[in-house]
């Protein structure tokens, strides 16, 4: 680009880089992936081990987040005994407001 054009799209009025990235970075909901990738992070940090090595976060929708169990047993192990445990725990690493529920199914 010459320095003509450059001077041109200046005076224009056209938006700068640092006006459209914003409106980039949330219509490709990178917010949100970022977020995702944090929580298996914190995840595999957070959760006992052999709870872990049965189930993974596999997404997080309105503050829901899903998590899928290896087995039936497992789903019934967590659900009854270690729910509200691992919810807390996420809470206190992540924040309250991005994981307000845990939805655990087996897949």
């Amino acid at each position: 680009m010459n320095v003509k054009a450059v001077e041109r799209a200046w005076r224009s009025g056209e938006k700068s880089l640092g006006d459209l990235l914003p409106k980039v970075w949330e219509s490709l909901r990178l917010d949100q992936k970022l977020a995702e990738s944090q929580l298996v992070l914190v995840w595999k940090q957070a959760i006992d081990p052999t709870v872990a090595a049965h189930a993974q976060p596999v997404g997080l929708v309105k503050g829901t987040l899903f998590v899928s169990v290896d087995s039936s047993v497992w789903l019934s192990e967590i659900v009854r005994y270690r729910r509200r445990e691992i919810l807390d725990r996420l809470q206190t690493a992540v924040g309250r407001e991005m994981v307000q529920r845990i939805s655990f199914r087996v897949g």
